[in-house]
């Protein structure tokens, strides 16, 4: 991800330092665990003291050298590593690359996770407090960008408080999904280690064994996981186009926020746009983008080939900054978003009642008239200047109605059960 995206605590968690960090963490307890077990001599332990002041800088300067000969990123790591300590030729006993890589890519998605799962929950909490503070306050529902019926501002943000539960439920499944590991070897059968000394290893990493694995970890856990957070980031992909489409000049209705030393165009000085949304929009295409590579990584040839590999390095690290950067971003239009009620109010009354057909038309079936005649009657008493006055002056609809159901009509409460529907949630 382009630093222009990205937030420090995130760099820091995809950094090359805090890969090999987790490389070694998993290289050191596995020695502990073979030394415990009798597999290599306990003098394979003095590493630790060896390593405890370990320059990382000067590793990964080293790693990268050594790389550049032997086109093998952890068979550099180990040959660094032994430079430093002779008992580093006990490291990676009876192990594969991918019992390293994959073991510390779960400790390191799951660190991601954790992160966004954090920022989302104070996402969420905003989305709340929009739905309590506007349960009431009405606007104009939309379908297919037309006036439909009136429905509540607040009601709007407990459909995506709604789906936000929904995706933190699967964000905290992906987080369980995601952190397994593996120490099976080659292909998997443990043919120099043990399933035991696996689980004793995952066990002090607080991960769990893949109960079986190739050389790798399979990838339909990553599919899964990355099908997860797209789910969460099209939740603010549509709370974004929202607000994107009642910032029209021409609605008004909700305003992203205009920092004073803001410029909204180079050539013209009137600009106010919805870049943060629209932003939010974009970075959701890149973001739905992975989609297909990271389900083409789990049929892979045998016990694995490495076309993962190279996809995987730019998708995982790239989806989770992306995903936490845009979950901050949404959660900061929130707090300052400017909700004009007023506009909204004008907007409402700006083209009379002529949406106000549904209540007629259930109205009129119940006192036996055919749903096809009701529905034209009302579609051309829709179309007059003043629906209101046409219709309380309408021979065929007075024939059935009385002026008084007529005005009940006329004054139907669309929002009578917004109570009931907020019982539905703890809030």
């Amino acid at each position: 991800m382009i630093k222009r995206y990205l937030f420090p605590e995130m760099e820091e968690i995809w950094s090359e330092k805090n890969k090999l960090k987790k490389w070694l963490l998993i290289e050191i307890t596995t020695l502990e665990v073979q030394v415990e077990i009798g597999i290599i001599p306990k003098e394979a332990l003095r590493i630790k003291e060896e390593l405890n002041n370990l320059d990382y800088d000067w590793l990964l300067k080293r790693q990268s050298e050594i790389e550049k000969e032997v086109e093998h990123d952890v068979i550099a790591f180990l040959m660094a590593l032994e430079e430093v300590s002779e008992y580093a030729k006990y490291l990676h006993y009876g192990l594969t690359s991918s019992d390293i890589l994959d073991t510390a890519n779960a400790l390191i998605i799951r660190e991601a996770l954790y992160l966004i799962k954090s920022e989302y929950e104070k996402f969420i909490e905003v989305l709340k407090d929009k739905a309590l503070k506007y349960k009431y306050s009405p606007i104009m529902g939309r379908t297919h960008g037309v006036y439909a019926e009136p429905t509540t501002i607040g009601l709007k943000f407990l459909n995506y408080y709604a789906e936000a539960l929904r995706n933190m439920e699967r964000l905290e499944y992906s987080i369980k999904e995601i952190s397994y590991g593996k120490l099976s070897g080659a292909v998997g059968n443990f043919a120099y280690l043990s399933p035991i000394l696996e689980e004793k290893v995952m066990e002090r990493l607080n991960l769990k064994p893949e109960k079986i694995s190739t050389q790798i970890i399979p990838r339909d856990r990553y599919a899964f996981l990355v099908n997860n957070l797209v789910l969460l980031a099209e939740n603010i992909e549509r709370l974004a186009i929202e607000i994107r489409l009642l910032m029209r000049t021409e609605v008004g209705e909700f305003i992203e926020p205009f920092y004073k030393k803001q410029r909204g165009s180079s050539a013209m000085p009137h600009k106010r746009n919805p870049i943060r949304s629209e932003r939010i929009s974009g970075l959701v295409r890149l973001i739905r983008g992975y989609l297909i590579p990271i389900h083409e990584n789990i049929a892979l040839w045998h016990e694995r080939d490495i076309s993962h590999s190279s996809n995987e390095r730019i998708i995982l690290p790239d989806i989770t900054s992306a995903i936490y950067y845009i979950v901050k971003l949404s959660r900061n239009i929130l707090e300052n978003l400017i909700i004009d009620e007023s506009r909204i109010s004008e907007n409402m009354q700006k083209f009379g009642k002529y949406y106000i057909t549904q209540p007629f038309l259930l109205k009129l079936v119940q006192k036996g008239v055919s749903r096809k005649v009701a529905y034209e009657w009302l579609k051309k008493i829709s179309q007059s200047e003043d629906f209101e006055k046409t219709i309380l002056n309408d021979e065929e609809i007075r024939r059935y109605l009385t002026e008084e159901e007529i005005k009940t009509c006329l004054n139907w409460n669309f929002l009578r059960n917004i109570d009931e529907i907020y019982k539905r949630f703890e809030l």
